[in-house]
């Protein structure tokens, strides 16, 4: 099977795959390219509440293909940037799935999520200093707002790797769980995002990732949307409550 990017929507998750085993899952260009539109089309589909990004076979993501490096580095670390770019804006609250290698290429991906869920014995690293590469200034960012810039500094000058408890420690994830429980736990998890408001989700997405200006919109989407209304009628009735907003207005 060629390497692609296998995807499909279970109960309002939507599930990509990272297919490339006979690479550890590195990401090809053509990959790489893939990406954006996918998420687009998924972020436009009105029974996707939440994106959980994952590997095949047992790994993440080991990267971007080196062979793609050999023909253009700056082309490559460009398609890169823009498929991070573009999952980082994905409207819906998404969940790295990961397991085994997440190094390079992967952890940009798995850092432009909103959440890493890990297995024991994943491992990862950011190793453009194995390579001479200059890691980009917003994947720079990205991994600072994550692990502060001391860990930051940690992983990208030596490109050694670290395991999923560091990882933890540090805030590159956010739990670590035994390897036969990790997707009972995304999938749990998953049920309670798709279950909440997306109006509360796609503001607090916006503020948290910086994006302040807006709160005279969010302010009037929140008055016209219901979900409020809802909220606290659920709440007073003792029932799960039946959000209707959504990214789409």
């Amino acid at each position: 099977m060629e390497p692609q990017l296998q995807h499909g929507v279970t109960d309002s998750v939507a599930t990509v795959v990272i297919h490339h085993p006979a690479k550890h899952n590195a990401m090809t260009a053509a990959m790489w390219r893939s990406l954006p539109p996918l998420l687009d089309a998924l972020a436009a589909d009105p029974d996707v509440r939440a994106l959980v990004l994952t590997g095949a076979d047992g790994t993440f993501c080991a990267g971007a293909d080196i062979s793609t490096l050999r023909e253009s580095p700056q082309e490559a670390q460009g398609l890169a940037v823009a498929a991070e770019e573009a999952l980082a804006a994905f409207p819906k609250p998404t969940l790295a799935a990961i397991r085994g290698h997440c190094v390079g290429g992967g952890v940009q991906l798995a850092a432009a999520c909103d959440l890493r869920f890990a297995a024991q014995g994943a491992l990862f690293g950011v190793t453009p200093a194995k390579l001479g590469i200059v890691y980009p200034a917003s994947s720079t960012r990205r991994l600072v707002a994550l692990v502060g810039p001391s860990a930051a500094k940690y992983l990208l000058f030596s490109g050694e790797l670290i395991d999923a408890e560091r990882a933890l420690r540090t805030g590159l994830v956010d739990e670590v769980l035994p390897e036969g429980e990790l997707d009972k736990r995304v999938a749990e998890f998953t049920r309670i995002l798709v279950s909440r408001s997306q109006l509360t989700q796609a503001a607090a997405k916006e503020f948290a990732d910086g994006l302040t200006d807006r709160d005279d919109h969010w302010t009037e989407q929140a008055r016209g949307s219901g979900d409020t209304a809802e909220g606290v009628a659920a709440f007073l009735e003792r029932r799960q409550p039946r959000f209707t907003w959504t990214t789409s207005g």
